[in-house]
């Protein structure tokens, strides 16, 4: 059994099991490990010859053509190499992209189930009379509130023109008595206090000087 048979499980007849997609492609990055290990064994061997080569030059020219030769079948099986490398990496890609596109619309297939199941118990019409519903509930409590804020009491019957034109005299009013007292204040103030008293016996003897200055002047 070849390693390539004995990595993917085949037996002679060519027939196994199928591997899983994560199988599958855990055992095509093992083969990318071998396939790299052989790329660095052949780069080492032609290294390897081209140093003999260069050693043995022109003074061995029949071991430096030896060593050339084997550095050209080298570099072939190193070009055989990195071409089926290149073909385990896409294919490792495609089966990874396969793979991730499988598990998605798993996925989306169960969530697509989920929302049926979702909806199964609903009725489109029964949605709409609904949210009807909600709509006039809505409407019902707005009117309530603007009903509540609303103020009521005393006052709600009183006429505006009326309040105007009381307004109005009572502007009136203060017009008038702002007149009056600018007219006050014209006027000269009268004196708070009292004018002093005079005794009575005080006012006789004042008379009696008077009277006997007449005399004198009438002899």
């Amino acid at each position: 059994m070849s390693g390539f048979a004995r990595l993917f499980g085949k037996g002679k007849n060519g027939k196994g099991k199928s591997p899983s997609p994560q199988e599958a492609i855990q055992k095509l990055r093992e083969t990318e490990e071998i396939l790299v290990k052989k790329q660095e064994f052949f780069e080492q061997k032609i290294q390897q010859e081209v140093t003999t080569a260069k050693k043995h030059g022109t003074k061995n020219k029949r071991a430096a053509l030896q060593a050339l030769k084997r550095k050209k079948r080298y570099e072939q099986q190193l070009n055989q190499i990195d071409g089926t490398l290149s073909t385990i990496e896409f294919q490792r890609e495609s089966l990874e992209n396969a793979t991730t596109n499988t598990e998605v619309l798993k996925t989306m297939s169960e969530a697509a189930r989920a929302m049926k199941e979702a909806h199964q118990h609903m009725d489109i019409e029964k949605v709409d009379d609904l949210m009807a519903d909600i709509t006039e509930q809505q409407e019902i409590a707005q009117e309530i509130s603007d009903a509540i804020s609303r103020p009521v009491g005393f006052g709600d019957d009183i006429d505006e023109d009326d309040l105007l034109a009381e307004l109005e005299e009572l502007e009136q009013e203060d017009l008038e008595h702002e007149l009056l007292s600018v007219g006050e204040e014209d006027l000269p103030s009268v004196p708070a206090s009292k004018v002093p008293s005079v005794p009575a016996s005080r006012v006789v003897e004042d008379d009696d000087d008077e009277m006997k200055e007449l005399a004198s002047w009438a002899s």
